[in-house]
Parts: structure tokens; C-alpha cells; sequence
């Protein structure tokens, strides 16, 4: 199991739910602290030179684990469920240009609020809307070798999709092998009955997973039994990435250093017993 960070642009929007901003320094700083990787939260996929960014890896040993789209649909509000068919057709052509970049970075596409709303329209046309929309991208991302992951997300923020087993049904419906769910404990300490208990049951659909506390502060800052999730992960035998998500607070540095000293002492472990568990079979 890897552990990220997630960061984005110096002019990322005040919402962008990550740590750091401004890409360089952020990379930089995060490969300091010791994770083995960022989460690139986008706009657009220009945002970052692609040469630039390569380098920037390369110096500091890390990778880009996701590129996360939150941004897309708070700066555009353009989603997956939209009616009007032209604009439909602009959010998938932006897409597409983030597939591209993550076939070189990651190879990982969040789709979180972008999936957009049911709102007023029947739930089966903004479902609809919503599958043909994911199946052409998935299509699209497969000769590229890139999954998409959509993150479930509490219903205080949107109408569709906020519990894992709603993704789970969703996912079964778009019917593609590299369309997955990232699932955010954050969300899931809302929606769902149990976190690890959850994970765990439908880990075959689960290809990233979003940490933050239960007050969305980094991890240990709240009530959020992480030693539980780890534990049912394991059991499951995930072994992808889990990436940091929190509220910049109290500022950056600390927040940063927070969720990390309290996590890596955990994967730490976990890897050991997954090795073990390896050498043992």
C-alpha cells in the first residue's frame, strides 16, 4: 500500500480540498515528509506542463497516484448528468484530455461531484445520462490503460450516488472493467453503516481510497478508527493507493506532517503483515 497527498495549482479554486498548492513545491514537499506520491486536483489538464511535472518526479522519487477532477464541475459545473447534449459534449472532450495525461501519470481518473446531480429530472434519465456518458470515457480510457474511479459523496453535497453500495450498483450498470469506485471515508463515516466493514465487502470494486478524519481534518484529529480500516483492508487484500484529503488546517505544514506521522507507523505495519502474509503461502 502507497500513501498521497492530494495538491493542486497555486490558482486552484479557495474549494479545492487539498493540502498544497503550486505543483512544484508541492511535490517537493510532500516527497520531504516521506509520501510515495501526490493527487493531482485539475481543472484542465494543461494546468501542468507535462515535461515540467515528469521532472519534477524524477528528482524527487515520488509518483502521481490520481488526477482528481472536483474542480471541473466547481468551476465550470459541467457533469455527466447535464441534459443540454453540447455540454455533454464539452465535459466529455475535457475529459478526455485528463485521460490522456493520466495515461502518463497515475492512470487514474477521479470522477467526483462531476458526475453531476439527478435534480429535478426522473432518476432514470440522469442515471442514463450518466452510464453512457461513463461507458464512452471508459471505452475511450481502456486503450490508454487508464481507470476511472467515482468517489461516492455525502448527501449534503450531492443527490447522486453517496453511499459505496449505491457506486457498487452504478458500476454494475456501466458494466466496464476499468470504471471502479474510490471510495472517502470522509463520505462513508456519513453514508454507510460501517467504513472498513464496507470496504472490505466490496473490494472488488474499489481500486482507490480517499483518508480524513471524521471533522475532515487529517487523520488521528478526529474519531475515525483507522486501525479498523487498515485491518479490513488487509484482510481483503487491497493493495492500491490511499491518498490524504483533508482540510488545510491548522495550516498546510501541520496538516500535512499530522496525517502522515499518524498514518505511516499504520501502513508501515500493514505492509509488513501483507509480506509476511506473502512469505507464508
Amino acid at each position: 500500500m502507497k500513501l498521497s497527498l492530494a495538491i493542486a495549482g497555486a490558482n486552484a479554486l479557495p474549494s479545492a480540498f487539498v493540502v498544497f498548492r503550486g505543483f512544484e513545491e508541492s511535490i517537493r514537499k510532500a516527497a520531504e515528509l516521506g509520501y510515495d506520491g501526490v493527487e493531482l486536483a485539475l481543472k484542465r489538464a494543461d494546468e501542468v506542463g507535462r515535461a515540467e511535472l515528469a521532472g519534477w518526479l524524477k528528482e524527487t522519487g515520488i509518483e502521481v497516484s490520481c488526477i482528481s477532477t472536483g474542480q471541473v464541475y466547481a468551476d465550470t459545473g459541467l457533469m455527466f448528468t447535464e441534459p443540454d447534449a453540447a455540454k455533454r459534449a464539452e465535459v466529455e472532450a475535457g475529459f478526455r484530455t485528463i485521460v490522456d495525461l493520466a495515461a502518463d501519470f497515475g492512470r487514474l481518473v477521479n470522477v467526483g461531484r462531476v458526475r453531476g446531480q439527478i435534480g429535478n429530472a426522473p432518476r432514470e434519465e440522469a442515471e442514463g445520462r450518466f452510464i453512457d456518458m461513463a461507458r464512452s470515457l471508459c471505452d475511450y480510457a481502456a486503450g490508454q490503460n487508464v481507470t476511472l474511479v467515482l468517489e461516492p459523496v455525502n448527501r449534503y453535497e450531492i443527490d447522486f450516488i453517496n453511499s459505496v453500495e449505491e457506486g457498487v450498483e452504478l458500476m454494475k450498470k456501466v458494466d466496464r472493467p476499468n470504471m471502479k469506485l474510490m471510495p472517502d471515508v470522509f463520505h462513508m463515516n456519513i453514508e454507510d453503516a460501517t467504513i472498513g466493514g464496507e470496504l472490505a465487502k466490496h473490494i472488488a470494486h474499489v481500486a482507490y481510497v480517499h483518508l480524513a478524519d471524521s471533522n475532515r481534518l487529517a487523520p488521528g484529529q478526529g474519531h475515525t478508527d483507522f486501525e479498523d480500516i487498515l485491518a479490513n483492508l488487509n484482510r481483503a487484500g487491497y493493495d492500491g493507493w490511499v491518498s490524504v484529503e483533508i482540510l488545510p488546517k491548522p495550516d498546510p505544514d501541520t496538516a500535512a506532517r499530522q496525517a502522515i506521522e499518524f498514518l505511516r507507523p499504520l501502513i508501515d505495519k500493514y505492509s509488513a503483515s501483507r509480506a509476511a502474509a506473502g512469505r507464508g503461502s
